[in-house]
């Protein structure tokens, strides 16, 4: 990724040993200065106004105000593109709802393979998080302008692929879809036991049944799989029915799981049966996958870049002709419908 200027960051955390071990990680490229540290939101607070930093990231766990609270507090005055750095746990769906822009988990600082991967990946997400889009949380309920009575193909299927953001838009999607709609898989680009507890509060909060894929595993009517992290999904025709498998394997545009792994296998087994949907991520992962399946003759669809956190894979869908209809985040629930045989 070609960055014209520094990147100027704030690093928010009680720690004094892991602010220490995130400036030095993030000064090691050239393309980021760490203009300041904060060991609470209020000291965090003094430094944006002084440093106006570009990306600020931000623990969750601190004394005086939690960092979902200081986020939720923040955004809406000095909308500061946030990367949420946290141990596993739940509370990182919490941060995105609250206008974060990404997330990564805390590593074993007494590994400094574990410190090593971490750098890399946060200066990446650091890197991305600096020409994002703020989220936009008031999404409008779309729920009454759907047909809950209408039945859906048993034999149809949806996949879905997205990355920075894509949490928090899938999650709007999801919830306001009727518990009849055809199986859907969802590639997310999304780290190892974050994937499960994704799927796990997917599933506390929309109409649909979700879970994390295991091998095996039947994609049916009101049922939503995802990839869990570190590995490529991919589906297979069993009969009448689809499932899918799960394996390990080399990353694929960058990431795995990949969404062009799970595109181009809907396309070869669920063909005109199939609707793809692409949304905000960097990069170009799903694109040809996605035009595989319009080839193959399944609906596509692709949000638009008003409501993407990051305009990338679904603009380079888009330019290739893979993207039949393009939405905004609002009108892809209604348009999904209306695509249903």
């Amino acid at each position: 990724m070609e960055i014209r200027k520094k990147i100027k960051v704030l690093i928010v955390d009680d720690s004094i040993v892991f602010r220490e071990v995130l400036s030095k990680g993030l000064s090691s490229d050239l393309n980021v200065q760490v203009v300041a540290t904060a060991s609470d939101p209020f000291d965090a607070r003094e430094k944006i106004l002084k440093y106006k930093p570009d990306v600020m990231t931000c623990d969750v766990e601190m004394p005086k105000m939690n960092g979902i609270e200081f986020i939720k507090r923040l955004i809406p005055q000095y909308p500061i593109p946030t990367i949420v750095v946290s141990t596993v746990s739940g509370a990182v769906f919490d941060a995105m709802n609250a206008g974060a822009v990404d997330f990564v988990g805390k590593p074993d600082v007494r590994s400094v393979k574990s410190v090593e991967n971490f750098i890399n990946e946060l200066l990446l997400k650091v890197k991305i998080a600096s020409v994002s889009k703020i989220p936009n949380s008031n999404t409008v309920n779309s729920a009454n302008k759907i047909n809950n009575s209408m039945k859906s193909d048993n034999n149809q299927i949806i996949a879905i692929g997205a990355s920075t953001g894509g949490t928090e838009a899938i999650y709007h999607i999801l919830r306001e879809l009727p518990s009849h709609m055809p199986g859907i898989v969802i590639t997310q680009h999304i780290p190892p036991i974050f994937s499960r507890m994704f799927a796990e509060r997917l599933n506390y909060s929309t109409k649909l049944e979700v879970k994390e894929a295991c091998t095996g595993d039947y994609v049916e009517q009101g049922k939503v799989i995802i990839a869990p992290g570190e590995k490529h999904m991919i589906l297979r025709k069993r009969g009448n029915r689809y499932s899918v498998e799960c394996f390990e394997g080399e990353k694929v545009n960058g990431h795995c799981p990949s969404v062009d792994v799970l595109f181009e296998t809907v396309a070869k087994e669920a063909g005109s049966n199939a609707i793809g949907v692409i949304l905000t991520g960097m990069g170009y992962d799903g694109a040809k996958g996605l035009l595989s399946m319009r080839r193959m003759g399944a609906r596509t669809l692709g949000q638009d870049e008003k409501s993407s956190v990051v305009y990338g894979m679904p603009q380079v869908a888009f330019n290739i002709g893979a993207v039949e209809k393009q939405s905004s985040l609002n009108n892809i629930p209604q348009m999904l419908f209306s695509m249903i045989k």
